[in-house]
């Protein structure tokens, strides 16, 4: 009986100092992105499906295309507080003279927010109230497609609700 005691004592001791592993789940909120929704500027209300839409955001060379969505996810820069990029319109077909390309401005301020000891901190977002967002045409000879843009969500926390919208 003694020796048992004796052996169990130790593993006892050893099994208490085992702490649970920390991971971060999937379903965690991270970093969000800037969520972008499409509306008809013939009719404020009614979202519109974009197609072909190329995003080309500065500073990366890739470029994610877009087809019959209304929603598209922007990625923040989280080293500055400005995020530049170009929706090209017409840019995933093969012919590129028909290609419309808008530059767009996103000034904000980041806010870090603690997550959990096994995720770590997140960058939440606020946009620029009076100087959120710029928009300009890279070739002014085609002119505009996007027509206005508004901003519906400053603080950027999650990607569960539109921030910003354009009317083409």
């Amino acid at each position: 009986m003694r020796y048992t005691v004796f052996l169990f004592l130790p593993l006892l001791m050893v099994f208490s100092g085992c702490e649970k592993d920390d991971i971060c789940s999937d379903t965690t909120s991270t970093t969000p992105r800037l969520v972008i929704e499409f509306y008809d500027v013939t009719n404020l209300t009614q979202t519109k499906n974009v197609s072909n839409l190329v995003l080309k955001t500065n500073g990366v060379s890739e470029t994610i295309l877009f087809n019959a969505v209304s929603k598209i996810y922007v990625p923040f820069d989280t080293t500055t507080d400005t995020v530049q990029f170009q929706l090209i319109q017409n840019g995933g077909d093969t012919d590129t003279t028909n290609d419309n390309i808008d530059n767009i401005t996103m000034n904000y301020t980041r806010t870090t927010q603690y997550v959990s000891r096994a995720c770590g901190y997140k960058l939440n977002f606020v946009l620029n109230p009076t100087n959120g967002f710029s928009f300009s045409d890279a070739t002014p000879n085609d002119g505009l497609w996007i027509q206005t843009m508004g901003i519906s969500e400053t603080t950027i926390t999650n990607e569960n609700e539109v921030h910003v919208k354009l009317y083409y």
